[in-house]
């Protein structure tokens, strides 16, 4: 897993829903920023969609900032390409931009794995956090409430130090393209 400290990779990526193109640095740095590495069809994510907008939305306006990516390789997985990913963010509310890194160049350098794969960082764009949602997967009996991802981020609110007690990400690797050889 990528050392807590590590700087944000910076990034300029395509928002599926607005058409803007949306880049990781702002001139007005958050209090914290989410980078999810999040695509349609892993039941891990989909599972996990309901809180992903109610935890977005509650801490959107607390000063957080949410950036949510699809990596996944859309020849492969065409319900995961920009078409198909707009309809999903516009179905369930998406209050975050929903970002298509076709190149994969972005999924790279956070070092993503999985989807969901979640990557917290302070308003120094430092990460603090690197790890799970919550306990809650598709056919345990864990509640879905994203628990380890609220204690990091009102960690950041409050000015407190984040545990670095973190449990990895669990989901569907990341579909990565192929590589042509000649």
């Amino acid at each position: 897993m990528v050392p807590l400290g590590t700087p944000a990779p910076d990034f300029e990526l395509l928002d599926v829903v607005s058409g803007k193109i949306i880049r990781l640095q702002q001139e007005q740095p958050p209090i914290g920023t989410v980078v999810m590495f999040i695509c349609n069809h892993c039941p891990f994510v989909r599972y996990i969609q309901p809180e992903l907008v109610r935890l977005s939305t509650g801490y959107m306006a607390k000063g957080i900032r949410f950036l949510a990516i699809s990596a996944n390789d859309a020849s492969q997985y065409p319900e995961d390409g920009p078409e198909h990913m707009r309809e999903v963010a516009e179905e369930l509310g998406y209050p975050f931009p929903y970002l298509y890194d076709e190149t994969q160049e972005t999924a790279r350098a956070y070092e993503a794995a999985c989807t969901p794969d979640f990557f917290i960082y302070d308003q120094d764009l430092k990460l603090v956090y690197r790890g799970q949602l919550d306990d809650a997967r598709p056919g345990n009996d864990q509640p879905l409430n994203g628990k380890d991802m609220r204690a990091a981020l009102d960690a950041i609110i409050a000015h407190r130090p984040v545990s670095p007690l973190q449990k990895p990400s669990l989901g569907c690797n990341i579909k990565w393209k192929m590589e042509k050889h000649i």
